[in-house]
């Protein structure tokens, strides 16, 4: 008798809270399903762009590549440089953005000549896919209000699973056909009733991945939370060396930085043990140029990351996965169990799924909430309706 009076309650939070947040969350499935295989989709897209001729002999240094990228004042200043041990394997180099902002942001180079060989297809797309996904393409990005719309949006995603799985909840408990199996041969509200419950079901442990993962892109507080949890022992602490944001300061502010000398550093460091390496130029005042590499082609949380002092080439830092405790690997590698990939591709392709799925509770819920209405201001005592416990 409890339960029946606890889910009228509950009904009432989950019908509210999904009607407020459905536009959101399936803006936010749809995003979410389209940058599932981003990486795969863009090197599919420039397979032939991004690679070059065999040569015999050896491809230019990051400090040459620089050095003949910024001989050309049209192309503006290098921010970063993307290389690959693969030999035949172009450059993927970034430049810092104009004021205007009307230049591409990134150009695929040859390594052995500092040839431009073209601008990377797909990016521009997976860019504005990626900003309406975390921040909804409003102004101020991570630091404006569609960061926090989107996180209070996943907030309610996780009441909305909690409140979904206690109004499921069916008397025989241990039956998995009441739980897993739809009834398709039903029409109009038990049709829509049994998708948004049933396949609710299916998804909802990847949901709640997705969310709990996703919070820590919204909430310094939750990030901060799952750090003590998971790496007390780095809890608070972070990388030294780290150049600041990019600000507004003028050339005469920038230091030179000698990227031979960090070259000379990493080899030290790593030589040749890296499938692919990035090296990001300071954008401020400080030298401290931050440098992370890959041991695959895949670019997911089992990198290590190195700070350098850009002038002198000292070692400021260095983060070795390997060198990680279980709980800090868990934190490295959050954007991979956010999106699947944790688990390869068929864990990336179940997570797209279940995301592009995500408008459909959005569209099922609200013709529930609409038939639900019409029943309960047109009764009909002649016909028998059935509602659901709690309705």
């Amino acid at each position: 008798m409890t339960s029946f009076r606890i889910k009228p309650a509950l009904l009432q939070i989950h019908s509210v809270l999904g009607l407020a947040a459905a536009l959101i969350l399936s803006l936010l499935g749809i995003t979410g399903a389209i940058m599932g295989f981003e990486d795969e989709i863009q090197a599919g897209l420039n397979a032939k762009l991004s690679h070059v001729a065999p040569r015999t002999e050896a491809p230019l240094s990051p400090a040459e590549l620089v050095a003949r990228l910024q001989a050309d004042p049209a192309l503006g200043k290098v921010s970063a440089i993307t290389l690959s041990r693969d030999p035949l394997a172009a450059v993927r180099v970034r430049f810092a953005r104009n004021e205007d902002g009307g230049r591409s942001s990134s150009l695929l180079v040859d390594p052995y000549f500092g040839r431009v060989l073209g601008e990377p297809r797909g990016e521009a797309f997976f860019t504005t896919v990626r900003h309406l996904h975390r921040w909804l393409l409003l102004p101020g990005d991570g630091n404006g209000a569609g960061r926090q719309i989107t996180g209070a949006a996943v907030l309610g995603l996780v009441v909305l699973l909690i409140t979904g799985l206690v109004l499921r909840w069916p008397r025989r408990a241990g039956s998995a056909t009441l739980w897993l199996k739809p009834q398709l041969g039903l029409n109009g509200r038990g049709l829509h009733r049994s998708l948004h419950s049933v396949i609710g079901t299916w998804v909802l442990p990847i949901y709640l991945v997705m969310a709990l993962t996703g919070l820590s892109y919204s909430y310094a507080w939750y990030k901060d939370g799952l750090t003590w949890l998971l790496a007390p022992a780095s809890s608070g602490a972070s990388m030294p060396g780290k150049a600041p944001r990019e600000g507004r300061s003028g050339p005469a502010d920038a230091k030179p930085v000698a990227l031979d000398l960090v070259w000379a550093t990493l080899r030290e460091q790593i030589g040749d043990r890296f499938a692919v390496m990035q090296i990001t130029l300071p954008t401020g005042v400080g030298t401290a140029v931050r440098v992370r590499t890959w041991p695959s082609e895949a670019h997911d949380g089992r990198r290590d990351e190195f700070r350098i002092d850009g002038a002198t080439g000292r070692l400021l830092a260095a983060e070795r996965y390997a060198d990680k405790t279980v709980g800090e690997r868990a934190l490295a590698r959050i954007l991979d169990i956010h999106r699947g990939s944790i688990l390869g591709w068929p864990g990336q392709f179940v997570s797209m799924l279940a995301a592009a799925l995500m408008p459909l509770f959005g569209i099922t819920g609200v013709l529930l909430y609409v038939s639900r209405r019409r029943l309960r201001r047109r009764p009909e005592p002649a016909r028998t309706i059935q509602l659901a416990p709690g309705e």
